[in-house]
């Protein structure tokens, strides 16, 4: 079996190819387990159309869906199933799939997953496996609960490393900006304006409502998505972001990984992360598909600490965060920060 380190990566056709079409109804072949109902949506619909060409049937499975919908789906007969680990241990506990077919399982996001509390919920369905399958695990790291299910599930596993966990796209600028709390709101209005796309990070549910309020006020076309709005509101507002309908998304980090839209052009930590980890998976939002992108940091007096660690983690020159106010011309043009 193999393991692979490979930060962001969504499965591929790769997996169709190792599975046999024309699965028997609630009896799929392949299985990818994800962290989150917009994750699980994103890869259904990337591998959507390889499956078709390969004359096989793909389904996402998840809470917040109709489920009876599902279980018509799984009656018909799914070569491979896109999953989050509470819907789909609902409906085997149900009788209305099994896995005694799977030839081979993805564990997408496994660090995220671990993150979230997943891990027994992931170790559960593991256990349920019973035909020889071979187990492909996408993560960031490989430490912590992550390193534990690569030891217990995986035999003789082969590590591929696309890239270390301290690098970003090489099309990716950091900046760092000290701002007053009263005047955050506007900072980010600004950056907008002349950034196009953006993602702003919350650390909460609430902080994120009382931001995306802030920006509309501001005359901002913005919308927030995290875990207490409803599924379809989760949905409708990835799809007015990505058809530019709204040019900033408020998230918090759960509900931030089904987004995989490459135009993203500015992403803003409204608070500094805990960590690089943190860091680099909120980031990953932007700089993609050969295009530059912003990561921007903002700072109150009391956080200079921890954008100096980040800094320091990603390798950079240590240097504290530039004062900045909502007037300053800059902000619609962040490459004047660097003199350009």
């Amino acid at each position: 079996m193999k393991k692979g380190r490979i930060r962001g990566a969504l499965p591929s056709g790769a997996h169709l190819a190792r599975i046999d079409r024309d699965a028997a109804p609630r009896k799929p072949h392949g299985l990818v387990l994800v962290p989150t109902r917009e994750l699980a949506l994103q890869v259904a619909e990337v591998l959507a159309p390889i499956a078709k060409h390969c004359g096989m049937r793909v389904l996402a499975v998840y809470g917040g869906a109709s489920r009876d919908k599902q279980i018509d789906e799984l009656e018909r007969g799914v070569d491979l199933v896109v999953a989050t680990p509470l819907r789909l241990i609902d409906l085997i506990k149900a009788g209305e799939v099994g896995l005694d077919k799977i030839t081979v399982i993805t564990l997408d996001e496994a660090d995220r997953m671990a993150d979230e509390g997943f891990t027994p919920q992931v170790e559960w369905i593991l256990r349920h496996i019973t035909a020889e399958h071979q187990t492909m695990l996408f993560s960031a790291t490989l430490d912590g609960q992550v390193g534990h299910l690569v030891n217990r599930y995986l035999k003789s596993p082969v590590e591929v490393a696309v890239d270390s966990a301290t690098e970003t796209v090489g099309t990716m600028r950091h900046l760092f900006l000290a701002i007053h709390r009263l005047d955050k709101d506007k900072v980010i209005a600004s950056m907008a304006a002349g950034a196009g796309q953006t993602v702003v990070f919350c650390d909460t549910k609430r902080q994120c409502d009382r931001v995306e309020r802030a920006l509309v006020d501001l005359n901002v076309k913005a919308a927030a998505i995290h875990g207490d709005l409803t599924q379809v509101a989760r949905e409708k507002a990835l799809k007015r972001f990505e058809a530019n309908q709204i040019n900033v998304l408020v998230a918090t980090d759960v509900a931030a990984r089904g987004i995989d839209i490459d135009d993203v052009s500015l992403v803003v930590h409204y608070e500094p992360p805990i960590d690089v980890k943190a860091y680099l998976h909120r980031s990953g939002r932007t700089a993609r598909a050969g295009r530059d992108g912003w990561a921007v940091t903002l700072a109150e007096y009391n956080q200079h600490t921890t954008c100096r660690i980040i800094q320091r983690g990603l390798r950079l020159d240590i240097q504290p965060p530039i004062e900045v106010f909502s007037n300053d011309p800059r902000l619609k043009d962040l490459r004047k920060f660097f003199g350009e």
